[in-house]
């Protein structure tokens, strides 16, 4: 009886602390997302964030929307970076090291 109490605490030890970790990545994964309200038809095109992070001397590995930013990944010293751009003036609103 008593190992049975003992497993039972521990699995819902586990089962917390699951939760909560994974709580806490979602909202670590989420990064920076509120770079303009301007309308999609009327952002430069990615490929322009992607040229201004290589001219930072940034190795561009991919780009995609996050939220009304664009997100380049970049390398740089051999680091992983996350770069958000404004799509409306492609400004760099945050950078995030990995």
């Amino acid at each position: 009886m008593r190992v049975r109490v003992i497993l039972s605490a521990a699995l819902a030890a586990c089962v917390v602390g699951g939760v909560l970790g994974l709580a806490g990545s979602a909202a670590f994964a989420d990064g920076y997302k509120n770079c303009t309200k301007l309308d999609k038809a009327s952002w430069k095109p990615a490929s322009e964030a992607e040229a201004k992070a290589k001219a930072l001397g940034y190795e561009v590995r991919r780009s995609k929307v996050e939220g009304s930013c664009y997100e380049v990944y970049g390398v740089k010293e051999g680091k992983l970076y996350e770069l958000f751009y404004s799509p409306e003036d492609l400004s760099l609103k945050h950078t995030i090291a990995k």
